[in-house]
């Protein structure tokens, strides 16, 4: 199966500082793993800047407007203690929405069924009016819009992040035509993602907590693609986090690089068998280097031989 691969290196100018956990080493980390194996063979595309009328399917305009007008010439200004813009931040942040729209319109036009997103800053913590936890616009969210737009009208999106995807979930809560799955670890930022939150039957939150068996949590990931084959998606779309590494600095669990290979090989046969194959995954979280990178490089071969 044909993978493509779309990215910038204008992504690495999103400078948020130098301590700061979302650092740009993350996206040449994840590129050089790509790279180096060669078990790989990757088709890869220039992440083009998202259209402001794409972004507003998700975000109002006002809050558009305020990053537009947030964004400095130079020197850093916070959007939350969290989420810190530089002077490449903005043109960073239109390109990662960018990369998952351009991936999605291909895919729903049927060039190709398979693309990863090697994207920063992430998406998923972004609510329609809000940035924070290190993501400005909500990717994932803007791209199913965007899909749903081009004729795929049930979307599936799965986030295996360690954190809660807050922003998805606050996008599609009360919409029915799209089926929100996470699987994260409880107690974590940013709090949210109880399985008590169900939206309108279209949302399946499972929970870890700290230093669970990786046995706990494929457990809970196995009940979320159930759930997410009974959905029937045309499409799904992934929030790939890989900061549920046992070695992440910024989480407590137990997965290794073969995890998320076997997570990524679950999504793959709910997708053949619902939905042509299609999958578009954007990369989220992970922040020890290493780890990032041969867990992407896992997940990215998974989608390839799926």
């Amino acid at each position: 199966m044909d993978v493509a691969l779309y990215t910038h290196l204008d992504m690495l100018d999103h400078r948020p500082g130098d301590n700061h956990a979302e650092r740009p080493e993350r996206l040449r980390a994840v590129i050089d793993a790509l790279n180096d194996d060669a078990r790989l063979d990757l088709e890869s595309l220039e992440a083009p800047l998202v259209d402001f009328a794409d972004l507003a399917r998700v975000h109002p305009q006002g809050f558009i407007d305020d990053v537009l007008a947030a964004a400095p010439s130079s020197g850093r200004r916070a959007l939350d203690p969290d989420t810190v813009l530089s002077a490449g931040s903005l043109t960073a942040a239109r390109r990662a929405a960018g990369a998952v729209v351009a991936a999605t319109r291909a895919v729903a036009a049927g060039q190709g069924s398979r693309a990863f997103c090697a994207v920063r800053p992430p998406g998923h913590h972004a609510e329609p009016g809000v940035a924070m936890g290190f993501c400005v616009f909500s990717n994932i969210a803007v791209a199913a819009r965007v899909a749903q737009a081009s004729g795929l009208k049930r979307v599936a999106i799965v986030d295996f992040d360690v954190h809660h995807g807050n922003g998805t979930q606050a996008a599609f809560e009360h919409d029915a035509s799209v089926f929100f799955a996470s699987i994260h670890q409880s107690p974590l930022y940013p709090g949210t993602g109880d399985p008590s939150e169900t939206g309108v039957g279209n949302v399946a939150n499972a929970i870890v907590a700290p230093h669970a068996p990786r046995e706990v949590w494929r457990k809970g990931f196995e009940g979320l693609m159930d759930q997410v084959d009974g959905f029937a998606p045309e499409l799904i779309l992934v929030s790939a986090g890989f900061d549920a590494h046992v070695r992440d600095p910024l989480a407590a669990q137990s997965l290794e690089a073969e995890d998320f290979a076997w997570a990524t090989r679950a999504i793959v046969s709910v997708a053949n068998r619902r939905c042509g194959g299609r999958i578009v995954s954007s990369l989220e979280g992970g922040y020890d280097l290493e780890a990032l990178g041969r867990s992407a490089a896992a997940h990215v071969k998974a989608l390839q031989e799926g």
